[in-house]
């Protein structure tokens, strides 16, 4: 799935009290692609993040997906291809205390009133490292652990992009790097869109293509 943004913007208040989160960014993500975004607390990267997956609308600017105005969709209608379409990893892994592992990750699936694929379910287990960790709680679980479960909850609608918000920041520095090499699997194996928003260098140069954000304006990386 190709997505192109055409001049975001995300201003804020008005006046004196006016803030420009995202001034005019403008960027295509082609099917398959691996996509880093860095820049310091405040930069404006979650803010891009929340524009280009839909769960924000801009001041200003188009977001297309297969050439389709995704802005001009209901939000029922956006709610749903977000549901199908797209996988999210955030900073707070968002597991529900009382469901065990295997109930988190089917929770997206049984709220679209779908029933799981089994062998992709145990695919994604294997692959990630939980499959003896499904009848367990989250609190059972590693730090690490829980960020697997929230991926495989990603993934277990197969969707054609992921987006991670800063995937590692609750996380000690062997936990982290073991998470971002899971991500690089799925991307690889599953030949999955990955945009990974970061304010770790590490963590931006194992993308394919690298951005930096600064005061709301997104600038490519080239190497060399």
């Amino acid at each position: 799935m190709n997505i192109e943004a055409k001049e975001l913007s995300k201003i804020y208040g008005e006046g004196e009290n006016r803030v420009v989160a995202l001034d005019k960014v403008s960027l295509k993500i082609v099917s398959g692609d691996f996509i880093s975004v860095i820049g310091p607390s405040g930069s404006g990267k979650s803010t891009l993040l929340h524009l280009l997956s839909g769960l924000d609308r801009p001041t200003s600017g188009h977001l297309t997906y297969e050439n389709k105005d995704i802005y001009g969709l209901s939000d029922k209608r956006l709610s749903a291809l977000r549901r199908r379409r797209i996988g999210f990893v955030f900073q707070q892994f968002h597991l529900l205390p009382v469901l065990t592992v295997r109930e988190n990750i089917i929770m997206p699936l049984l709220l679209d009133k779908k029933q799981p694929d089994e062998g992709y379910l145990e695919q994604l287990s294997h692959l990630l490292g939980i499959h003896d960790r499904m009848t367990h709680l989250p609190c059972e679980l590693s730090g690490g652990q829980q960020q697997r479960v929230a991926i495989a909850r990603a993934l277990i609608a197969k969707p054609d992009v992921i987006f991670a918000d800063e995937p590692t920041g609750n996380l000690d520095s062997r936990s982290g790097a073991e998470v971002m090499e899971m991500l690089s699997a799925i991307h690889e194996k599953m030949g999955k869109t990955l945009v990974v928003i970061t304010h770790d260098n590490r963590i931006a140069a194992m993308a394919d293509r690298q951005y930096s954000i600064v005061d709301g304006v997104l600038t490519e990386v080239v190497s060399g």
